[in-house]
């Protein structure tokens, strides 16, 4: 009731002004507050690009986010964390403090990622590469939805403390709000009812009060540790680093480059791995890739047409093998006239050497035998259809440096045949190079049909573009016989067309023994027997 001395019976009148530094104290303290985040990986837009555009691409990564989603809060932002720490190059945590309640679960699971001993050897596989940063997330999903499982009661005391904090911003509201009213309610003096103040005074005292539980609370969630998750993370990271290694060793070992997996789409690239890991050769991967690397390296010891083993001394006019007893006279004003006499006559002595053979120009043809033996193993568990596999895959390769085409033949009885033909014009399909390497005929043995198969297609090759010099190479572990009338034909073909003929026998010494048909047949024979070894083949990429 008024007693008519401008003051309220329930408390004194308060200048606006006062009331307004104590509320306005404390709401700048409350403004004041760090900015919640959300991820725990710091990120720039292109990050997150990268990213949606993958979610969107891998149906895989949207079937994981529903499957953790049933069960846990927030697990969208879990799996971009994940994401972006395999994939940026220097991943950066931000610190907890930072971090909304909410989310710390989050943040403690990635820091254990990538504080793992094995996140270093995973990183360099994925580290740019939004596939196979996508395929690490997918390794760790059982592992992810286990420490999430096991972060229960931890992610209960971040979501009291996001309740709390959620209070602590209700009382800022709040104290704004009877701050509000109080100045609406002031007098031409400045002076604000009693009731009005101590509202605003009440406002503060709460709004103090909930943001001290709120601190309260949020120091008790950062120390809060969840048992199990870096023990879970070390796992998930190796799991997910061994996954990544032998997907790209595999991608080597089929010749597939960086360049040409980042310019394939998500869906082609993840078909082309899921058919390289359940392939028939997928076993033998480590092989195809030994081979590759010797083959390369005997490139890099081919001769053409150049000199090799000394035999001798000769006499001629080729300056780069002039004897240091030829060159001495030049050193010799009056013996420089000689040296010039000699030269133009061709009599300097020279050493004589004995080259390599000549490599062919032609097309490299590998006939690989698919019988049902070609199914036995040897050492290593290494069949004798992989061997010969590798093998030809190697000789495609030699055939593509050179500039060559090729051509895979696979065969087995007289009536099963399958051609594939690499032009030296086109690049390599990979598809193609897959069905070549997979398929398998099973059956019987024939010379004849492969063989004659290859003489036409080099016969084809000399007369639309005038080429000779191809080579065969015969890869089988079957002897049999030959026509006499078809071996008339085949030598008059090998003389016409300049073309030679390498025989490989594959865990059968029999077959490239003196005297049996492939040694009649071929130019150059070996016998193959351990097939962990691919030097055993390493003569066949000097010569070629």
């Amino acid at each position: 009731m008024d007693d008519g001395t401008g003051e309220d019976a329930a408390g004194a009148a308060s200048p606006l002004g006062a009331l307004a530094d104590l509320a306005g104290s404390w709401l700048a303290r409350s403004a004041a507050a760090p900015e919640r985040h959300t991820g725990a990986v710091v990120a720039d837009r292109f990050d997150r690009i990268a990213w949606h555009d993958t979610y969107e691409q891998a149906p895989a990564l949207r079937e994981l986010a529903g499957e953790l989603g049933e069960l846990h809060a927030h697990t969208d932002d879990l799996l971009t964390d994940a994401f972006l720490a395999a994939y940026k190059a220097a991943p950066r945590l931000r610190e907890p403090t930072g971090m909304a309640p909410s989310r710390l679960v989050n943040h403690r699971i990635v820091t254990a990622l990538l504080e793992s001993p094995d996140f270093a050897e995973l990183h360099r596989e994925t580290v740019g590469d939004p596939y196979a940063a996508a395929m690490a997330v997918l390794a760790q999903g059982t592992a992810l939805r286990r420490m999430l499982d096991d972060s229960r009661p931890a992610r209960g005391r971040d979501e009291r403390a996001a309740r709390a904090g959620r209070d602590a911003e209700d009382a800022a509201d709040a104290v704004a709000e009877a701050l509000r009213q109080a100045a609406d309610q002031a007098d031409e003096e400045g002076s604000v009812p009693g009731p009005a103040a101590d509202a605003v005074r009440r406002a503060a005292e709460d709004a103090e009060d909930a943001a001290r539980r709120a601190a309260s609370d949020a120091a008790r969630s950062l120390a809060a540790a969840v048992p199990g998750v870096r023990a879970a993370a070390r796992g998930a990271v190796a799991k997910s680093a061994a996954a990544a290694r032998a997907e790209a060793a595999l991608m080597r070992a089929w010749g597939v480059g960086s360049g040409e997996l980042e310019r394939m789409p998500f869906d082609e690239r993840a078909r082309l791995a899921e058919r390289l890991r359940a392939g028939r050769l997928a076993d033998w991967a480590e092989l195809i890739g030994r081979f590759r690397q010797m083959a390369a390296g005997e490139r890099a010891r081919k001769v053409e047409n150049a000199t090799g083993e000394l035999i001798g001394v000769t006499l001629g006019d080729d300056l780069s093998r002039v004897i240091p007893s030829e060159l001495a006279n030049l050193g010799l004003p009056a013996l420089r006239a000689v040296f010039a006499a000699r030269y133009a006559a061709g009599e300097l002595m020279l050493y004589d050497s004995q080259g390599e053979q000549a490599t062919g120009r032609g097309a490299v043809i590998a006939c690989v035998d698919t019988s049902h033996s070609m199914y036995e193993a040897g050492p290593g568990g290494i069949t004798r259809e992989a061997w010969a596999k590798a093998c030809a895959l190697a000789l495609l390769d030699q055939a593509r440096h050179a500039g060559r085409d090729f051509v895979g033949i696979v065969f087995s009885a007289a009536d099963k045949l399958r051609v594939f033909r690499f032009p030296a014009g086109r690049p390599a399909d990979l598809t193609r190079t897959l069905d070549f390497a997979e398929t398998f005929l099973g059956g019987g043995t024939s010379y004849q049909r492969p063989l004659s198969a290859a003489g036409d297609l080099l016969e084809a090759e000399f007369n639309d573009a005038a080429r000779t010099r191809g080579d065969i190479v015969m890869l089988t572990d079957d002897d049999c016989g030959v026509t006499e009338a078809w071996m008339r034909d085949w030598n008059e073909a090998k003389r016409r067309l300049g073309f030679r003929v390498f025989g490989v026998g594959i865990g059968a010494p029999r077959v490239a023994a003196a005297g049996s048909v492939l040694a009649a047949l071929c130019d150059n024979l070996r016998c193959v027997e351990d097939f962990t070894d691919v030097h055993a083949a390493a003569d066949l990429f000097r010569v070629i």
